[in-house]
C-alpha cells in the first residue's frame, strides 16, 4: 500500500470520528440526500412519538393552478406532531434539478440547520428526519436559482406551527403581488383612438380596392 493510499484512509477514518453521522450525505448520479437523521432524538424528546410517511412530487405540472408560477410541489403544507420520525419520498417529474430543503432544524443534528433532498432529473429517492420538540413553522423550498420565487415553496408545521409563512402557494398571499393595472392616461387613450382610426381607414381602403 502506497503512502498516499495510507494518508487517504487515515483522513477518511478521522473524518468518520469528527463528522456526526447525522451530517452524512448520500450522493450519486441521481442526486443527493444531506443531513438526514433516522435515530438521534432532538433535545426535549424522550422517545420517537410516531412515524409519518409523505410523498412530495415536484414539477411544472403542479404550477398550473397558481398563476404566475412555473414550478410547484404536489403539496405546499405539511403538519407533524413533535418528536416524530418523518419518512420523505421525493419524486421529480421534470428533466431538470429540483430540491426539497427544510431550514431551521436543530444545528446539532443537521449541518447548517437543514435537511436536503435533491434529484438531478426525473426520479425518486427518500430521506428521513425527526421533528423537533417545538411549536414552529419551518420553511421548505427548492434552492435552485429562482425555483422558490417561481412556486417551489412550502411550509412544515411542527406541533401546530406558529403561523403561516408569506408567499406559500395556496396557503398565504404573495408578499409582493403582481399588478397589471390599465394605464388610462390621456396619452394612452389618444394613442388607442388614433390606432383604431388608422386600422378602420385601412380596412375601408382595402375593401374598396378589392371591389375594383
Amino acid at each position: 500500500m502506497s503512502a498516499v493510499s495510507r494518508r487517504v484512509i487515515l483522513i477518511g477514518l478521522l473524518l468518520g470520528f469528527v463528522i456526526p453521522s447525522s451530517y452524512a450525505m448520500r450522493m450519486g448520479e441521481w442526486g443527493m440526500v444531506m443531513n438526514e437523521n433516522k435515530e438521534k432524538l432532538p433535545q426535549g424528546c424522550i422517545n420517537i412519538a410516531g412515524e409519518e410517511r409523505i410523498i412530495i412530487k415536484a414539477g411544472r405540472e403542479y404550477a398550473k393552478k397558481f398563476p404566475g408560477t412555473i414550478f410547484g410541489y404536489s403539496q405546499h403544507e405539511f403538519s407533524f406532531p413533535k418528536c416524530t420520525r418523518v419518512h420523505v419520498t421525493f419524486i421529480n417529474e421534470d428533466d431538470i434539478r429540483h430540491q426539497f430543503m427544510i431550514h431551521g432544524l436543530p444545528a446539532y443534528l443537521h449541518s447548517q440547520s437543514m435537511f436536503h433532498i435533491e434529484l438531478y432529473g426525473r426520479g425518486e429517492t427518500t430521506g428521513v428526519f425527526i421533528t423537533p420538540n417545538t411549536e414552529e413553522t419551518y420553511l421548505a423550498h427548492c434552492d435552485v436559482a429562482q425555483h422558490m420565487e417561481k412556486g417551489m415553496k412550502a411550509q412544515i408545521l411542527v406541533g401546530g406551527g406558529n403561523g403561516n409563512l408569506p408567499s406559500v402557494p395556496g396557503i398565504s398571499g404573495q408578499l409582493i403581488k403582481d399588478y397589471y393595472a390599465l394605464d388610462a392616461s390621456i396619452q394612452n387613450l389618444a394613442l388607442i383612438a388614433i390606432l383604431f382610426l388608422i386600422g378602420f381607414a385601412a380596412s375601408i381602403f382595402f375593401f374598396i380596392w378589392n371591389k375594383k
